[in-house]
């Protein structure tokens, strides 16, 4: 306990104490008076108070009810607290991860362990419970009290996404009907959109303009400050950026353990060889959180026909740890010290397996891992294998001798060029969709991306605009690439160094811009990787004729990796990604007069789709890692196959996080403002003001004392 004004108690006990008992001590100075009888004088003179020193101190119960009175008002006037833990706000916001991550089992107590996701949840219903619910002391009367209303509680789950499953109420029934309805995803963690949720269902402060009548709200943060309970593993990639609202206490709920360690899939890549179209290689990439050294068998299946195995040993993580002096943060309970934060960061080890074949037919490719962890969601990941076949391209331009000359010396199996008014008629013939590979030179089909015909494009000297493309900020001076991307399937084989952009183009990505750059200059991006829907493109925005990069091989180089990049991979009007990542959105634009389309999950569900006058489907966002397959009536692709009769096309999900495939729980969530330590017991701390309570039992003793006193009158 702790006292906020005990100097001000302690000064008022000193005259107040005394004053009272000396009352008590007093005596009257009596005049002598003869009577015939004292029996019916001596009961009504009794309690009657002296004017004199001294008489006897007599035991008196309206001398003890007046002095425990007394010690109500005097306790009140110190102000005592009781510090302990407990939810310090009577507003509380309940973040679920469900993330991928969530379904590690390593969470619970006994022998038998739990999905963390479920014992997340199950803390989530025990804050649920211990709501305080409304009272006497509630509404009106409880604030003139300073006592709480009725708790009232929203709940929000999370992954990359965010959703209120149930707005604030003081209803613990649909409380924990919304908490037990959420259901785990593999998608990965976002805590910025789950705070930013958070903030948008805040109350702000609001202000009466006397001349218009009007109130208008100012966008501040106002009302009571809320306990933010994150019930989380902590492994939130973009925890550093999420704000919380000023004042609101932030309690993490730490689900899992530290030590736990994972071995799974982070990539998985198919291609076929560009001169030899039958030769394929499958890229395998793996991620070991363990400390120690381990020996894993990849499985490969095409089809679900077990192909390979390939055994390969992981080295062991490697550990560092670092720690910062003691940390203040402001809450509900005031400015604190949580003292030093002590954090194991643990690298993860990192290798890949390739497999080798001489495969012709398009197959569907499982790679399968399994290490013994208690993760299984990226045990396990899929790839689209291409049929093999020589491809085919269109150039389109106006005269570009470099550009045409190096795509001539290309086995491609066809090469048509085109001005761009000629190429018109093909789009608006429907042939160029016989093209797996579209470069366009200084020409654009539409204005915006989202308006070209599906298909793989390259582009030159050129800059897609749209909702989801580029900004053209124009001409730009000299340059030369600064940094590219080396891992990258497109540029790995490349050295960029000798490059020298006599006019630059400045290109701006819009914060919602689909696009990865993959090379940079010190004006701006050089070349780009955009997908948007049915069109996947990689965009190179200067004009190679005012480069030296005609002249050297790498042009010769990029032109063939970029031919295979774009056409070796997924149908030209397949999906808008090879591989989705759980959480996004699978976007595709199948034929134009596609109707009856209906989409089979992975787990045997089937969702009804409608297609746009373009073709194009969406649905979403994907919750769940695996095969996605769509069937349809009408025009079909060349590339898409037929199942039961109808046209199909497969679209693959797969985790391939390494952030989501660390599951090892985290200690301390390092927010925008503040670090937040995992909460002992699960709770924050507290401060409950007893003063009000002291005043009523005051009130309730002196009612008690004015009884006492008239009975005793009376008699």
């Amino acid at each position: 306990m702790s006292w906020l004004t005990p100097w001000l108690g302690g000064v008022a006990a000193m005259v107040a104490v005394p004053s009272l008992v000396i009352l008590y001590f007093l005596k009257l100075r009596r005049r002598d008076q003869e009577v015939s009888s004292t029996l019916l004088w001596r009961k009504s003179i009794q309690d009657l108070q002296a004017n004199a020193p001294f008489q006897k101190l007599r035991r008196n119960i309206l001398l003890l009810l007046q002095l425990l009175v007394m010690g109500g008002v005097l306790l009140a006037l110190a102000q005592p607290m009781l510090e302990g833990e407990g939810a310090a706000s009577s507003r509380h916001i309940i973040l679920i991860d469900r993330s991928a991550s969530m379904r590690t089992v390593d969470a619970g107590e006994g022998r038998d362990p739990v999905a963390r996701f479920e014992a997340a949840k199950a803390r989530a219903l025990e804050i649920v419970d211990g709501l305080r619910d409304g009272g006497a002391f509630g509404g009106f009367g409880g604030r003139l009290l300073a006592q709480r209303s009725p708790d009232e509680a929203m709940v929000i789950a999370f992954d990359t996404t965010a959703e209120v499953r149930a707005a604030f109420t003081g209803d613990k029934a649909a409380l924990r009907r919304a908490i037990e309805a959420i259901e785990p995803t593999d998608a990965p963690g976002s805590l910025e959109e789950a705070m930013r949720l958070a903030l948008a269902h805040a109350p702000t402060r609001t202000y009466f303009d006397e001349r218009s009548g009007e109130i208008f709200d100012t966008g501040l943060a106002g009302g009571e400050p809320a306990t933010v309970h994150l019930i989380s593993d902590g492994g939130l990639a973009d925890a550093q950026r999420a704000l919380p609202r000023q004042g609101d206490e932030i309690v993490f709920h730490r689900i899992g353990q530290p030590e736990t360690w994972n071995v799974g899939i982070t990539g998985i890549r198919a291609e076929r060889d560009f001169e030899t179209p039958t030769r394929a290689r499958i890229f395998v990439g793996l991620q070991s959180t363990a400390t120690e050294a381990k020996t894993v068998d990849v499985e490969l299946l095409i089809d679900g026909v077990r192909t390979g195995v390939r055994s390969v040993t992981i080295p062991g993580a490697s550990e560092a740890t670092t720690g910062t002096g003691g940390a203040r943060r402001t809450g509900l309970a005031g400015e604190r010290d949580v003292g030093p934060i002590v954090r194991t960061r643990r690298t993860p080890a990192t290798t890949a397996v390739v497999f080798n074949l001489d495969r012709e037919q398009a197959g569907l490719v499982a790679a399968r891992v399994d290490a013994g962890d208690p993760f299984a969601t990226d045990d396990r990941a899929w790839v689209a294998l291409p049929p093999a076949r020589q491809l085919s391209a269109a150039v389109v331009t106006r005269g570009n001798f470099f550009l045409a000359a190096a795509m001539e010396g290309l086995p491609l199996r066809r090469l048509d060029r085109f001005t761009p008014e000629a190429f018109e008629e093909e789009l608006a013939s429907g042939r160029a969709a016989s093209y797996d590979v579209i470069v366009l030179d200084g020409w654009l089909p539409a204005p915006e991306i989202e308006a070209f015909p599906p298909g793989r494009y390259l582009i030159f000297d050129a800059v897609p605009a749209g909702a989801a493309g580029l900004v053209d900020r124009g001409e730009g001076p000299a340059t030369v690439v600064l940094d590219w991307s080396r891992d990258h399937p497109l540029l790995r084989e490349l050295t960029l160094e000798p490059l020298v952009i006599a006019e630059s183009r400045r290109v701006a990505l819009p914060e919602n811009s689909a696009a990865q750059v993959l090379a940079e200059t010190d004006v701006g991006p050089a070349i780009l990787d955009l997908t948007v829907g049915g069109v996947r493109s990689v965009v190179v925005p200067f004009d190679v004729a005012r480069t030296n990069w005609p002249f050297d091989v790498s042009f010769v180089v990029f032109l063939a990796s970029a031919a295979e990049f774009l056409g070796g991979g997924a149908p030209a009007s397949g999906a808008g990604e090879d591989v989705l990542r759980p959480g996004r959105v699978l976007t595709d634009r199948l034929p134009a007069g596609a109707r009856d389309v209906e989409l089979r999950l992975p787990g045997g569900d089937r969702a009804r789709l409608t297609p746009g006058p373009d073709g194009r489907i969406a649905f979403g966002p994907v919750r769940t890692a695996g095969v996605y397959q769509a069937f349809w009536d009408g025009p079909s692709a060349p590339t898409d196959g037929r199942s039961g009769g109808r046209h199909t096309r497969v679209y693959v999900a797969n985790l391939a996080d390494p952030i989501e495939s660390d599951i090892g729980a985290a200690d301390v969530v390092e927010l925008a403002t503040e670090q937040v330590r995992a909460a002992e017991g699960g709770l924050a701390s507290s401060t409950r003001r007893l003063w009000p309570w002291l005043v009523l039992a005051a009130i309730a003793l002196l009612t008690l004392e004015w009884y006492v006193y008239n009975r005793k009158v009376q008699l």
